[in-house]
């Protein structure tokens, strides 16, 4: 049997894109997960993560990682909750791994209806697909199940290299992109004093860049 593993990276922060990881392998390699020592990708060192990334996309069938940039997390909020959109992204990495099974990071307070919700999204691809497949959701599933804590690191890494390509395009160290992060809101209200405006690796539609830009028209 098919197992697959989804979780995401980057649901939070004010800079920079989503990622959604999958990792597919047969569930009787599982284990092999398990002794390369997975676990949740934010209990990792970065420089360990990293070396596990490349360690699951050599033991595993597959892997993917869909990535959604800031501008389009901006426009899919205006028609749809951020659970919705995970729904939707968690949803594009089952069409492109195709298990027989999942364990899902459940992006919502209530994690059965998280595991339904991605049923139906997927069946309106994948009808016949939809109705074989098992979906497993839990709350924290990147601690539980070492197929998500793959998934977990693999977007994890996937997410780091993405912001250290978008500060060497820009020139600046943004730190880590959280809205919680001194060093990211210091960049972002000087780059908003100097330019007038947030730059499109920012998500406008986040209260925290919504904040500096209606402190200067008020």
């Amino acid at each position: 049997m098919k197992i697959v593993g989804i979780d995401e990276a980057g649901k939070g922060p004010v800079i920079g894109p989503m990622c959604i990881g999958g990792v597919l392998i047969d569930e009787e390699r599982e284990n092999t997960l398990k002794n390369l020592g997975v676990a949740d990708s934010k209990q990792i060192a970065p420089k360990k993560r990293a070396n596990l990334a490349r360690q699951i996309e050599k033991y595993a069938e597959n892997t993917f990682v869909f990535v959604i940039e800031p501008q389009q997390i901006d426009e899919l909020r205006k028609l749809m909750t951020m659970n919705e959109i995970m729904v939707v992204a968690f949803s594009r990495v089952l069409e492109e791994l195709q298990p027989d099974k999942a364990y899902v990071d459940a992006a919502d307070v209530k994690e059965e209806r998280f595991g339904k919700r991605l049923l139906q999204e997927y069946a309106k691809t994948h009808p016949e697909k939809a109705e074989q497949l098992t979906v497993v959701s839990k709350h924290k599933a990147d601690t539980i199940y070492p197929v998500v804590s793959a998934a977990s690191i693999v977007a994890k890494v996937r997410r780091d290299e993405l912001i250290e390509e978008l500060k060497k395009e820009i020139g600046v160290d943004f730190g880590s992109g959280y809205p919680s992060d001194p060093k990211t809101k210091k960049f972002l209200q000087e780059w908003f004093d100097e330019h007038g405006e947030l730059p499109d690796i920012v998500r406008h539609s986040w209260k925290t860049a919504e904040n500096i830009v209606n402190a200067k028209e008020s």
